[in-house]
């Protein structure tokens, strides 16, 4: 076929594709079943869609319908038809009898190009029976993904918090998050009273505090801090290229570094998720990777489906650094996170303004823009706070606040959310009653706003009125400048990347009367 020739067979896929299930099985399918040998060499497509349609909709007793179907194509004369039926059969379900069937084929004398391909569909749907084949020697590249897949099944996997890494001399950690916080990163680890006696702080780069153990830890120690982003437990830097790097890159996965943390802090198989950091996909080399590491250390699978571990590969000045880290959905630390609303603040970047805010014995708390209340949320849990007061304009954003304020568990705190402008709401306050303003407002980026500047002035103004002497101001500025009333005195400002732009983390102090 020409370069910009329509492809007649996809053509033919996008049609049925878009027909209702039982039309396409009816109809279609029932057509294919009495066509010629040629026709259905020419409305194969059928089959793949039928795969796809069926895997999506379609009573439960029909889709065990198509199943035997695809199943008996698989014994179809034409390789074509047998190749397009054991893709299909993975996207509804293939189960012990579809395993036994293939598993017929791949003794039958079949072409290498057919074994590929029930080789692909294996790695899908293949169990016990299908390990036990592989121990005879067929289909070797597709060992790993199977026993993941078992081991999957059988002893699902998990992170271990409190698994106790002893051996520890020379391990690097990165503790990664938005380019703009590191300092503030730096400043939790030196200051909490569990992470400063088993951590000291290596280096500050951009986007990454760098820390080294110093005593015995387990990965819940790193998790009693709240401000960064993903922990990576460093396991090498690989500086050579191309085939060079792929067998480095492998060896390091397997190293006994990698094992002995693996084992420490995993509950279950050792199963990971290969993940080259800005690089796109990269299927090709996560492949030849993955089964270069397994060669040498099949006790570690590569696996792509909820691994509680993913090896991230992050291009460096030095070469490619390769990172060890846990995948905590939802992250442990923002258990009381029940529901967010679409401009909500990332739960790290919340935190870090908590933080930034300083202790304030007897707080009284407001956040303007509440969203899903994160900001008030990560300052009463710092601790003394006496209220919290949140404002919204949107009445759903009020319900996830009040949701995620009642799954925070502060029972000594009260807590006030409203919907209503804030403005109207700093109406009802008394001067001087606020003790500190946490707010990340709208940016004016998902949702237009017809005058961001008139917003960030009022919240000035606002704040000079509602707080007290000493009270802080903490926000989000997403303005270069503003109009700041004399009250109120810059203390700190540093730019924030807030996914994707630029953004001016400030905190201002009222002051004294």
């Amino acid at each position: 076929m020409k370069s910009g020739e329509k492809n007649p067979g996809k053509e033919l896929y996008n049609q049925l594709r878009r027909l209702p299930w039982e039309q396409l099985w009816s109809v279609e399918a029932a057509r294919f079943d009495r066509a010629t040998a040629q026709e259905r060499m020419a409305r194969v497509a059928v089959i793949r869609a039928v795969g796809v349609v069926f895997s999506e909709s379609g009573p439960a007793e029909q889709r065990e319908n198509v199943k035997q179907w695809l199943l008996g194509l698989l014994h179809d004369p034409s390789e074509k038809v047998r190749r397009y039926a054991m893709t299909a059969l993975p996207k509804i379900g293939a189960g012990a009898s579809g395993e036994a069937e293939l598993l017929t084929l791949l003794h039958a004398k079949t072409t290498e190009r057919e074994k590929k391909f029930l080789g692909r569909t294996l790695d899908k749907i293949g169990g016990v029976a299908t390990l036990q084949a592989l121990e005879r020697g067929l289909l070797p590249q597709t060992e790993q993904k199977v026993k993941a897949s078992v081991a999957r099944a059988q002893s699902p996997s998990a992170v271990r918090m409190d698994g106790i890494l002893a051996d520890c001399a020379g391990l690097r950690i990165h503790l990664r998050g938005r380019n703009g916080l590191e300092q503030i990163v730096r400043q939790e680890v030196e200051a909490h009273p569990v992470a400063r006696g088993k951590f000291r702080v290596l280096e500050v780069t951009s986007g990454v505090v760098a820390l080294q153990p110093v005593a015995p830890f387990a990965l819940g120690d790193l998790y009693a801090l709240r401000c960064f982003g993903t922990v990576g437990f460093v396991l090498g830097t690989v500086r050579a290229s191309g085939a060079d790097s792929v067998a480095a890159i492998a060896a390091t996965i397997a190293s006994p570094l990698a094992r002995r943390i693996l084992k420490t802090f995993t509950e279950g198989a050792l199963r990971y998720r290969l993940n080259f950091v800005a690089k796109g996909h990269q299927r090709g080399a996560v492949r030849e990777i993955a089964n270069r590491a397994y060669a040498l250390c099949p006790e570690i699978l590569n696996d792509a489906r909820n691994a509680p571990w993913a090896v991230e590969i992050y291009p460096t000045g030095r070469g490619n650094s390769v990172e060890l880290s846990p995948r905590l959905a939802p992250d442990p630390r923002f258990f009381y996170r029940q529901a967010d609303v679409p401009a909500a603040s990332h739960p790290p970047l919340a935190a870090c303004m908590a933080r930034l805010a300083g202790p304030h014995k007897g707080e009284i708390a407001w956040d303007p823009f509440c969203g899903s209340g994160l900001e008030l949320i990560e300052r009463a849990l710092l601790g003394g706070v006496r209220k919290l007061q949140g404002t919204d304009l949107s009445p759903e954003a009020i319900a996830i606040s009040e949701r995620n304020f009642a799954a925070a568990h502060l029972p000594a705190v009260a807590a006030q959310f409203t919907c209503c402008d804030f403005r109207d709401f700093a109406e009802k306050l008394k001067p001087h009653s606020v003790t500190l303003i946490v707010t990340n407002p709208p940016m004016g980026r998902r949702v237009p706003i017809g005058d961001l500047e008139g917003l960030i002035a009022d919240l000035f103004r606002v704040a000079a009125t509602v707080l007290g002497p000493g009270g802080r101001l903490v926000f989000a500025n997403p303005l270069p400048v503003g109009n700041v009333p004399p009250a109120l005195k810059l203390e700190s400002r540093q730019v924030v990347d807030f996914g994707g732009f630029n953004c001016r983390l400030e905190k201002y102090r009222k002051l004294p009367r």
